[in-house]
């Protein structure tokens, strides 16, 4: 049976960590690569490195600072943010990036999805998706970190990424992003019913029964956080310790074997 994974995730605008509420990310965390080297540390299963500004400005990856950052990272590590085509990607996992996360790009281009995944394989490929609840049970997808409605509805959404090839899906409710209120548990529920690939729940956890939720109740394959894990003094560890509690299979963590 597969393991449920715990993924801290960083947002990370110029020159270092942020977080907010609902896509408002205006307080500092502080600087990129001790939380990473922290994080080595607290038994997670992956980190999500965003980029929330890139799509905006239109600069190219800060490809220096990911490998940086690869350098120290000693868990799978995903980067997102202002990934447009291919040349890119090919630098990002040269740079040290273990997957690429895309959003924006591919409402104008789904096909470097497709590209993607043909090239370098679907586990390498994390579609993300931003989404707000527009009725009951519908939700729509957001471009540009949140700002721009694309009315393209987020189920159909979903099936059309894992038709191109996505490995999986990272769902994010702008509404619960920050709130420490919970997952939209319903969203989550939608989207893995609707696709065969993982799907990661993102925005609104603020306990580790929350998490137990988003797996058992919403079906999620893994659980993606950041103000739980910045703000409080919960851990990705409690987190797994919650979850095998509850039954939910866990990765063991690392345990270093002394030299001979």
């Amino acid at each position: 049976m597969l393991t449920t994974r715990i993924i801290p995730t960083l947002l990370w605008k110029q020159f270092g960590l942020v977080k907010g509420s609902g896509f408002d990310s205006w307080r500092r965390v502080g600087p990129v690569l001790p939380s990473i080297r922290v994080y080595n540390q607290r038994e997670v299963d992956e980190l999500i490195l965003l980029d929330i500004t890139a799509q905006e400005t239109g600069e190219e990856p800060d490809y220096e600072s990911i490998a940086e950052y690869g350098q120290d990272c000693f868990v799978p590590l995903t980067y997102g943010g202002g990934v447009r085509d291919i040349g890119q990607v090919q630098r990002l996992l040269r740079a040290g990036a273990d997957k690429v996360s895309v959003n924006t790009a591919a409402f104008g281009s789904p096909d470097l999805i497709t590209q993607i995944a043909q090239r370098h394989g679907t586990q390498c490929v994390v579609a993300s998706m931003d989404v707000r609840q527009t009725a009951p049970e519908r939700w729509t997808c957001f471009s540009h970190a949140g700002s721009r409605d694309t009315g393209r509805d987020a189920i159909a959404w979903a099936r059309a990424l894992e038709d191109r090839g996505a490995g999986e899906i990272l769902v994010t409710s702008i509404e619960r992003d920050g709130t420490f209120e919970g997952y939209d548990l319903l969203l989550i529920a939608a989207i893995a019913q609707a696709v065969t690939v993982p799907v990661i729940a993102s925005g609104g956890a603020g306990t580790y029964q929350h998490m137990v939720d988003a797996v058992v109740q919403g079906g999620a394959s893994a659980v993606a956080a950041a103000s739980i894990f910045h703000f409080t003094e919960l851990t990705p560890a409690g987190a797994k310790q919650a979850l095998a509690a509850a039954g939910i299979p866990v990765r063991k963590p690392y345990v270093e074997v002394p030299p001979a």
